[in-house]
Order: structure tokens, then sequence, then C-alpha cells
């Protein structure tokens, strides 16, 4: 959508006001970004992805800084963030400038450092250079001025660099799908699954081979991005079908990483679909429920689809088997329900644990036993039977109804149970991972 210049020109005097109250209220510097697009196109998703480079660049910069406040709009008019940060202007311009002038895309940029008294600071009385024209590397002020260069030019190379900056959303996100399948198995401890204590209910596999198969996943989980990104204009379901030949694929790297362990079958699918969700989606749609309403989407009767010609006679699989049986769908009834228990039961735990002061770790414990609450886990009834299943369910609803937050020991003396009875909560600790990828996506 083009912006008029009349909208443009509010733009402006809104952003002077918010930098004014942000300064009023924090009495600290403020860094202000934007994005430099010529023309009257402002906001598109190419631009949407380019900021969001940005911001990720600004934060990884800002990590060891108090940030008090940050604020994102999206206009047509444009692009804006805000961080209030409590370090001295000049130290944060230097910062900036060094976004500006080392990242590709950072051409684009356009982030000014305001001091507690609303000065904006200069590159120039730090001992930078202006910024350089986009085309022809001179001073661009110059150029903008003289009107040296079309604009048709101007929006090629502005595209070009957007682009560029396109193809590293798919790599963010395959990494945050390996750090949470890491912080998965790390979590400690678990009941009846592979942790940092011990093996669980699974001699045949420890925390080495979960890691090995979560590197192995890796760059397929940036192929299910990138897929997505390439899709994003078919439907959904369209866009499911393209990605299932790359979990074919990325099933036989697990294995081969793992000498034919099943560390992270079930993960695959659910992780790959949320991989490809996101890279269809812009990252200012990165919010739990929209990621998980775009899988839902994308997998919308893949059940009944998997499970049409499925019998007593012929079923296979465990998860076949279960189905046939019970009628419960497992991770395909998980994905297609929009991931309901995640969102319902391990999300809101997990968060809310952290803002009691819990680590990541304590807080995922207690989203997984939660989760196990809210599911029918196909892996528990298959090592053990549907009564079964329903007895162990039973007892940690009772369990966090009285403590939502149980101790370690607790967990640990639940661990040693289910260890004792072979009992392994494998669908719900994938849960777990799809948890964390959430929690880490929309907090970037």
């Amino acid at each position: 959508m083009q912006a008029t210049l009349q909208e443009i020109l509010d733009a402006r005097e809104r952003r002077a006001q918010i930098q004014k109250t942000l300064q009023e209220k924090y009495q600290k510097p403020l860094i202000c970004f934007t994005m430099n697009i010529p023309g009257p196109e402002k906001f598109n998703r190419d631009i949407s992805i380019g900021f969001s480079v940005g911001n990720q660049l600004l934060l990884e910069l800002l990590k060891e800084h108090p940030v008090l406040h940050r604020q994102m709009l999206l206009k047509n008019t444009g692009c804006e963030s805000y961080y209030v940060v409590d370090q001295p202007a000049a130290a944060l311009k230097l910062l900036t400038v060094k976004v500006e002038d080392t990242d590709p895309i950072g051409r684009l940029f356009d982030i000014d450092v305001l001091d507690t008294g609303g000065r904006k600071l200069t590159r120039e009385e730090l001992g930078f250079a202006r910024r350089r024209c986009l085309l022809c590397d001179k001073d661009a002020a110059v150029c903008a001025r003289s009107r040296a260069h079309g604009l048709p030019a101007l929006q090629e190379k502005v595209n070009t660099l957007l682009q560029t900056a396109a193809r590293r959303l798919p790599e963010q996100i395959a990494e945050l799908a390996y750090s949470a399948l890491l912080e998965e198995v790390l979590t400690t401890p678990k009941p009846g699954l592979v942790d940092r204590n011990n093996q669980g209910a699974h001699p045949d596999m420890n925390v080495r081979h979960f890691s090995a198969s979560a590197g192995a996943l890796r760059p397929f989980f940036q192929k299910f991005a990138q897929q997505g990104f390439l899709t994003r204009d078919l439907p959904p379901k369209e866009s499911f079908c393209t990605i299932r030949s790359i979990g074919m694929e990325a099933e036989q790297a697990m294995y081969a990483a793992t000498s034919g362990v099943n560390t992270h079958k079930g993960a695959i699918f659910s992780m790959g679909i949320l991989c490809a969700a996101a890279g269809r989606l812009t990252p200012e749609n990165w919010t739990p429920e929209r990621l998980c309403a775009e899988c839902a989407a994308m997998t919308r009767g893949v059940t009944a689809e998997d499970f049409a010609d499925i019998t007593t006679e012929n079923a296979k699989t465990a998860g076949e088997k279960i189905y046939v049986r019970y009628g419960i769908t497992g991770i395909r009834g998980q994905v297609e329900a929009g991931f309901s228990a995640v969102l319902q039961a391990g999300l809101p735990v997990l968060r809310n644990g952290i803002a009691r002061g819990m680590s990541l770790n304590d807080a995922g414990c207690a989203a997984l036993l939660h989760l196990i609450a809210a599911t029918d886990d196909t892996n528990l009834i298959h090592r053990s039977n549907r009564e079964t299943q329903l007895q162990q369910k039973e007892q940690i609803a009772r369990l966090i109804q009285r403590d939502p937050y149980p101790a370690a020991n607790v967990i640990e003396q639940l661990d040693r149970e289910f260890i004792q009875k072979n009992l392994s909560p494998g669908g719900s600790a994938d849960l777990l991972a799809v948890t964390y990828f959430l929690h880490f996506i929309c907090n970037e």
C-alpha cells in the first residue's frame, strides 16, 4: 500500500511525539529505527522482513545492555522501532553505526540515537563518514538533493538488498528449531525420558544420540522454512504437500546420525511444519496463535487422509494401531488442531514459570507435566496400554492440581516410577520442543 505525502508528514510528527513521550518518561537515551525506502511504497512483505532482520541485529548488539522499553509499529508509512536503553548515547551510536555499516542490508537502515536531552547524535561527531549513496557510493544527501539517480534504479537496488535479507530468515528459523530440540532433551528431570540425569525408559539412547540427531536435522529445518517461504503464495495445504518429501529425507538423516535409533521422528513432523509455517509468514506474524493457526491450515484433513484406508487387519505402525482401536490421532491430530495442548497448557505454564523467576529448565519440567495431563500420549499407550496411560495421565493431573510447578525431587520420583514400568511420554516430549520453539521465536 502506498503512502501519501500527507501521511508521511503526519508519521514524522507522530514519531517525534513518541520520542518525546518516551524520553520524558524514562530520562534515558533512545534509539529510533526506521527503514530508508525510496518511493511512496513504505511497507510490504519484503520491507517487513528486512526490518525484522534489522531488529534482530540491534537486539543482538544490545543483549548486554539494559533495554528499558521496546516498541514496534508497522504502518503503511513505514516500519518503526523504539528502544530505550540505559547506556550513554555515544556508546549506543557506535553500536548502531556498526549495524548500518557492516551488514549489507544496513544500507537501508536509518537508526537515530537521541541523548537524554532529545538531541540526535550524528555520525560525524563520532568520527564516522556520512551515509553513502546506494548506487554510486557518494554522499547520500548530495545525491538525494540533486536527484542524481532515478527512482526505478534505486528501487531495484533496494529490492535486491531486501531479497538478500529474506534468504536469511530460513537459517534463523532452523537455528531456533535446533535449539528447541536441544533444550527439550536437556530439560531435567523428565519422567521416563532421556535427560541429563539418566536414559529414562530408553536403554538404547542417551543425550548424545539426541544431540547428534538435532544437528543432523538442522539443515532440514532450514529446508522446511525455505520451502515455506517459496510457497508462501500457495494455499496452505498445497504448501504442506511440498514439504513431505523433505520430512522423509530428514528421517533418513536422523537414522544415519543415530545408527538407527528413533530420536526425533515425531518431532520431524511437528517441527518441520512449524518451520514451514514460519517461512510462510512475515516475522511480525510470528505469534504463537498465528503460527499454530497456519500449521492447522496447512494440515487440514491430513489425519483423515493418512488413516483413510487403515483397518485392524492392515495397521502396521503403533500410531495406526492406536488410531484404529481408540480413534486417537497422535501428532497428526495435534498439528491439525493447531497445537491446542501447547497453546492451552505447555506455553502458558512455561511463560508463567519464567515470569515467577524460575529457570527455563524448571519451567520446562512443569510444562511437560501439563502437556502429559492435557493429551493422550500415544507413546505411553504403545509402551503399555490405554488403561495405564489414562492412570498416569490422571496421576499427573492430580499432582499439578496440587502444585502446578512440582519440585525436582517430586518429578524424580515420578521418573523412577516411569522407568520401572518402562513408560515414556515421547509424544509429550515432542510437544515440549514445540513449546520451546514458540517461546524462542516469539521472544527474538
